[in-house]
């Protein structure tokens, strides 16, 4: 049964056999059937195919000359995880059935082939992965919403930041989160591989300032059985584990400068090799960094590799701190409250004027993490649903006519007060040079111009 070829190829095929005169007429078969079809003879050709070819169906023999088709399918696999296998062999046996599913084939076939069967089985592996490529997309749609949920805060740094998210997260490039300490680096790491094309993939976070150099490392790459005292079997590291996920290192800045050069190495060659190991190993995932130092200083002082700098910074994020975005308070006073209300056991229905002005003028050196901390003190400490600025304390609950003087109860004209004292502190820093100022507020300069005229800051 033959049909027309038509314009799309109906998926591609890669043949693996060592009988090439059974490859030539699978391939020819297939071929007549719509399908662009690869082949090769040996396991270690197939390997050099894969990931030019990009097969969404291998069809692998399990007895094959050097690796056997086993060890191809394990290693396939590892380089492209979204392809299905199909293994053929004329030696059925239970044992082969198992090992092969358990390694990640979809199905089993045995010689001789009837070609009915195949294509059979092609076109249900081919459905079952349009499905799962489907099922992807709708997760990826999910986790964006998530994602961006999360991420709180209207203000034009954190606007700014969703954009690049956006930008950035579908690609496999790098990225290099920078910020103070609590400013959320990993929320907005989280974030980035939400909108990448594998969220359903490990996100593996790693602190490279809580763990020792030597447990780092193997933490990082793994290890092989016998690598070291009690080591008994092989562990993967946390590159191999991620697969085609997210590695997020946070704290990079602390990282010793010989695991530097090995990390350089894994992103640089897509590989890792495991302590103890001979052989390198393939590694798919993307690296996402984070940092509250300036590594560009610190890799001019040579406590940091250059080299490295400009392999992690591709797309640089950078959190302002809370402090500069002032406005994104109220909608993360209400996400953090609610979230520490539910995880408390107790209904809370906001906090009342004047702790949202004593919130608002705070001044946070310890970010988001330290607003959510303080929150958190004041729902403990609250006996009805309104918090005041006593259930915060006396850091936030002092006198603050000073500050926001007559604006009242009322808490837009309150932000309004804010805002004028915020851009004139900011106008004062910058000896009153408007361009400057709105370089700093997130601003166009026309913008600035519109906002000092509603504030009434005109003849500034």
């Amino acid at each position: 049964m033959t049909s027309a070829r038509s314009a799309e190829p109906r998926g591609r095929v890669l043949i693996v056999d060592d009988e090439e005169v059974l490859a030539a007429t699978l391939q020819e078969f297939l071929q007549g059937e719509g399908f662009e079809v690869a082949v090769a003879f040996t396991a270690e050709s197939a390997l050099g195919l894969v990931e030019r070819f990009e097969p969404e169906v291998a069809l692998c023999d399990i007895q094959l000359p050097g690796l056997d088709g086993l060890e191809l399918l394990g290693r396939l696999l590892q380089i492209r995880p979204e392809t299905l296998v199909l293994m053929i062999t004329a030696y059925a046996t239970v044992e082969n059935a198992v090992a092969a599913f358990q390694r990640g084939a979809q199905d089993y076939l045995m010689k001789p082939v009837i070609f009915d069967e195949l294509l059979a089985k092609i076109d249900r592996l081919l459905g079952m992965r349009r499905l799962l490529l489907e099922n992807q997309a709708l997760r990826r749609q999910l986790h964006a919403t998530v994602g961006d949920e999360t991420l709180v805060g209207r203000s034009v740094g954190m606007k700014s930041i969703k954009t690049l998210i956006s930008k950035v997260g579908p690609t496999p490039s790098n990225v290099l989160i920078t910020g103070e300490s609590g400013t959320g680096k990993e929320l907005v790491a989280r974030a980035v591989h939400t909108q990448g094309s594998a969220p359903e993939a490990p996100f593996l976070a790693v602190n490279c300032a809580a763990i020792p150099n030597d447990l780092l490392e193997n933490q990082l790459f793994g290890h092989v059985r016998g690598a070291f005292t009690g080591a008994d079997r092989d562990h993967a590291g946390i590159f191999t584990e991620a697969g085609r996920g997210t590695v997020f290192l946070d704290e990079i800045g602390e990282l010793a400068l010989p695991t530097q050069a090995k990390l350089l190495r894994a992103i640089e060659n897509k590989e890792v090799l495991p302590v103890g190991a001979n052989r390198p190993q393939t590694i798919r995932a993307r690296v996402v960094a984070a940092t509250n130092k300036d590594l560009a200083t610190e890799a001019e002082a040579g406590r940091f590799r250059a080299d490295l700098y400009y392999r992690l910074n591709v797309v640089s994020i950078h959190i302002p701190p809370l402090r500069d975005r002032r406005d994104d308070i109220p909608e993360l006073v209400e996400v953090l409250l609610a979230r520490q209300g539910r995880r408390l056991g107790k209904r809370l229905a906001g906090v009342d004027n004047a702790a949202m002005r004593a919130l608002m003028s705070a001044p946070w050196k310890g970010n988001v993490r330290e607003l959510d901390n303080a929150l958190e003190r004041a729902v403990i400490l609250s006996d009805g649903p309104i918090l005041s600025p006593e259930d915060f304390g006396p850091a936030i609950s002092g006198d603050l006519s000073a500050e926001f003087g007559d604006a009242g109860d009322d808490l837009r004209a309150a932000l309004r007060h804010y805002e004028r004292l915020h851009i004139g502190r900011i106008l004062d820093r910058c000896e009153q040079d408007k361009k400057e100022a709105a370089r700093r507020l997130g601003l166009g300069l026309s913008s600035l111009y519109r906002k000092l005229e509603e504030l009434g800051l005109r003849e500034i």
